[in-house]
């Protein structure tokens, strides 16, 4: 067994390991459909190092060879298809079926020019380097925000498909690649194609899977820092995005305020109407929360019925304005369940991160202050102007 034999073997095992890879991402939701595509790519990939393999013991090559190309070029089509389902993008099948078809036929046709004509091994390298082209663009093209990982994967792309459309040059230096197709795996350039097609196929397919992985870890950590019934960060989810937020804030050296409110009432709406109509309650409100924040603010249910929104680039100022904005509007929403004329209503405390304060000691004020709006009869605002909020703070009431 020649060099170039020994790299198709290993290539015909590792894409094995690919394809199981790739089939693992594919049972969480988050990864199902690309990984599913990509894990089949990747056995077109094992056929396609199959047939290579056997190609030596046909007496006439022609239809192995093409066979070959059309397998791998579809092996290339459908990881596109993989990429384009990740990214977000409608997959472009039937330009590239079409394709495959042209490309198919086109290698068939050039069987009959010499063999270390250019054509035809422009013919043979430059439809793969057209798929990698066509997965760039398929990342390019994607509306989703894009990592490092990401770009990563574009520039390796854009890699590989310069060294496809380089290989009939790279046969050229090197003497050719064999007087026929049983010879090509005993030549110098069949060693340097394979080892290429090792280096940059490998390098795409372990981003791909990182990139799966890292969704699939992101899905993960999502789903255990969010309120299955408010859809908005749980407590641990709300301290660990708040506390980024307010040391960005910090560091970008603009104010940030934090707001907590409890849904006033709430236990006598559970005793009166049944927890179904209290759920709804929390939905609606969580619902408004959504609506009424920006991208770049931070809202979490850290308790039964209390939650809290961290405001950053907001004085205090302009967080007691959008706690009032926010009491005033919620008080005015129906909710189903509830008698027409009933209204459901919250509390809110109020304060703006001070000078070396830590995100705890911000939360104690704003949750201090929120219970000064419970003692003063609720449905109201309460701000914390200081540090000193247990031992005499000033207060506003931003009752309406």
């Amino acid at each position: 067994m020649g060099s170039a034999d020994f790299i198709l073997v290993i290539n015909l095992f590792v894409a094995g390991l690919l394809a199981a890879a790739f089939m693992t991402i594919a049972i969480y939701e988050v990864g199902r459909v690309p990984a599913r595509w990509l894990a089949f790519g990747y056995v077109l990939g094992m056929a396609y190092f199959a047939i290579e393999l056997s190609i030596p013991a046909f007496a006439d090559a022609r239809l192995p060879v093409v066979v070959a190309f059309a397998v791998f070029l579809g092996a290339t089509i459908a990881f596109n298809g993989g990429l384009a389902h990740k990214y977000g993008v409608t997959p472009p099948w039937a330009p590239m079926l079409f394709f495959l078809a042209v490309s198919s036929v086109a290698v068939y046709l050039v069987q009959d020019l010499p063999r270390q004509s250019l054509t035809r091994m422009m013919a043979y390298q430059l439809p793969y380097a057209a798929m990698q082209f066509t997965a760039l663009g398929i990342v390019l093209s994607s509306r989703q925000r894009l990592g490092r990982l990401d770009h990563i994967l574009m520039l390796v792309l854009a890699a590989s498909a310069a060294q496809f459309a380089s290989k009939p040059f790279i046969a050229g230096a090197l003497g050719g690649w064999g007087a026929n197709p049983q010879s090509y795996v005993g030549t110098s350039y069949a060693l340097v194609s394979q080892s290429l097609g090792t280096v940059f196929g490998l390098a795409v397919a372990l981003l791909a899977l990182a990139i799966l992985v890292r969704d699939v870890l992101a899905e993960a950590t999502s789903k255990s820092e969010t309120d299955a019934l408010s859809r908005l960060f749980n407590r641990r989810g709300f301290e660990r995005h708040a506390a980024l937020a307010m040391r960005d804030a910090v560091r970008r050296g603009v104010p940030v305020a934090l707001l907590i409110a409890d849904l006033d009432y709430f236990k006598s709406i559970n005793d009166s109407y049944g927890h179904a109509c209290g759920d709804r309650v929390i939905e609606t409100f969580a619902g408004f929360l959504r609506e009424a924040t920006a991208e770049h603010h931070v809202a979490g249910r850290i308790g039964g019925e209390e939650f809290a929104i961290i405001l950053p680039g907001t004085n205090l100022a302009a967080a007691r304005l959008f706690a009032e904005g926010a009491r005033s509007a919620f008080s005015a929403l129906p909710i189903d369940g509830l008698p027409v004329d009933h209204r459901c209503s919250a509390s809110f405390g109020v304060a703006e991160l001070a000078a070396d304060e830590s995100f705890s000691d911000l939360l104690r004020r704003a949750d201090d202050a929120l219970y000064a709006a419970k003692n003063a009869g609720r449905d109201c605002v309460r701000v914390s102007t200081g540090r000193g909020l247990r031992q005499g703070p000033v207060l506003f009431n931003g009752r309406g």
